[in-house]
């Protein structure tokens, strides 16, 4: 089982919330594919909104991996992201300010903006943890809460 960061803006969040689906990185294929049924996401939004200034900087969603398909949906334009079905916890934005110290993922503490630049990273299991039971309280990560 792996744990992952995929970063989004909280309006395109709320799109795959809607639809229980995840994309990453603008729609490409290869992160979707490192991921496997079972794998935990954690989604962080730096912004409220794509192309707006307004900062967030929280966890805004967590996800589970239901299957394995990878798949395109057309969205107009032109735009045809990969997709993965998902199965989204209730839970509660969490600021990643007073998180920051504790997540190993982050070396450098002064800039800890830098891992989240490449859009999808995989953390450590203990992070995971840390991230999760702030945003799932009183809630148990269990296979049965997560719909597998």
């Amino acid at each position: 089982m792996n744990y992952w960061i995929i970063v989004a803006t909280k309006d395109h969040l709320q799109r795959g919330i809607a639809g229980g689906f995840i994309q990453a990185h603008h729609g490409k294929a290869a992160p979707l594919k490192r991921m496997q049924p079972s794998d935990w996401v954690i989604f962080y939004s730096q912004r409220v909104e794509y192309e707006k200034p307004e900062k967030l900087q929280c966890f805004t969603a967590i996800c589970r991996i239901v299957d394995e398909e990878i798949y395109q949906h057309d969205m107009g334009g032109g735009f045809i992201p990969f997709r993965r079905h998902v199965n989204f916890l209730p839970s509660q934005e969490v600021s990643i300010l007073p998180l920051i110290n504790g997540l190993t993922f982050i070396k450098d503490k002064s800039h800890w903006g830098a891992p989240f630049r490449f859009g999808t990273l995989q953390i450590p299991e203990e992070d995971f943890h840390l991230i999760a039971e702030k945003m799932v309280e009183n809630q148990s990560l269990s296979n049965s809460q997560a719909g597998r």
